[in-house]
């Protein structure tokens, strides 16, 4: 007879190795319910950012029309024309929604760890992740405003500081979710836990980040070939036709599930980086020690 292996345990130390073979581990673990998080719930924000999306790449393709097939039309020698039909309030409007998006698949997947964490390393459902949703949704994505301004401040001053804050920046959405804290507190606190592991999370962030990246180029493939294929049998267009431009901006959105890997590593991560500072993992198996194993809030014992 076999025993059933205990779910993953969140809060341990993690080397390199480890974060990224946890990680898929958790994912594979955890598909079914976290895939029906994170499409239910960030799913209208999606379809709302590739209506955007494809408002203002229309945008764009008919102004290169105009500039191509009818010049008279267009006065190309003044910049600002093409500057605020490219460039108007559409455009910072997507701008703006895609930021709110990734906010929102932020909360979900790291509200779905916290609260099987909570739950003794058991699956989250989507009403569980929705109360979280509601609760820090303006706070992480006027948090992640400040702090996208503050990534794109260092990489312009200078692309090292970019780079070494990268890891500290990403380290905080967890402390806020998980912690409940200010972004205040975890400025200060990501700064703490990560002193002395600043290179595995970065490698663990940087490794996951590239795998996620690579599959969402090979689902992007098919699309990008089909546009220019179209390009190639109409080459009196100035650019993709409306079709193909949909179908690979659908593509787009519907490859942003492949976030879940990077994210989840992230808040592995955290939780490594905590436990290696403060233990608070290890304590919550002592004071379980001789607890009732019947409580509802405690995973059952494994033999």
């Amino acid at each position: 007879m076999t025993t059933q292996q205990p779910n993953l345990e969140l809060s341990k130390t993690r080397e390199f190795s480890d974060l990224i073979s946890d990680t898929f581990q958790f994912i594979r673990e955890n598909f079914k319910p976290l895939i029906t998080c994170f499409f239910v719930l960030c799913g209208f924000f999606m379809v709302a950012n590739f209506v955007l999306l494809f408002m203002q790449e229309l945008k764009i393709l008919n102004t290169t029309t105009t500039i191509v097939t009818d010049p008279n039309n267009f006065d190309v020698s003044s910049p600002s024309t093409a500057f605020s039909r490219i460039f108007g309030w559409q455009y910072f409007l997507t701008l703006l929604f895609g930021m709110l998006t990734y906010s929102v698949m932020i909360i979900t997947v790291t509200s779905y760890m916290a609260v099987y964490k909570k739950k003794g390393n058991q699956p989250a459902t989507v009403e569980e992740v929705w109360g979280y949703l509601k609760y820090y949704l303006f706070k992480i994505f006027g948090s992640g405003i400040l702090l996208a301004l503050l990534l794109v401040i260092a990489f312009v001053c200078c692309l090292i500081p970019g780079i070494w804050l990268y890891p500290i920046v990403g380290l905080m959405f967890p402390i806020m979710i998980v912690e409940n804290a200010s972004l205040s507190y975890a400025f200060n606190q990501s700064f703490r836990i990560i002193k002395g592991n600043w290179w595995t999370t970065f490698g663990a962030l940087f490794i996951s980040a590239f795998i996620a990246g690579v599959a969402l180029m090979v689902v992007a493939i098919p699309t990008s070939l089909l546009a220019f294929g179209s390009m190639y049998l109409h080459p009196n267009m100035a650019g993709v036709s409306k079709p193909f431009l949909a179908l690979y901006l659908a593509f787009a959105e519907i490859g942003h599930v492949l976030y879940i890997l990077p994210l989840v590593t992230l808040t592995l991560s955290y939780f490594s980086l905590n436990e290696n500072k403060e233990g608070t993992g290890l304590m919550e198996r002592i004071n379980q020690m001789g607890n009732d194993t019947n409580t509802p809030d405690l995973p059952a014992e494994q033999y």
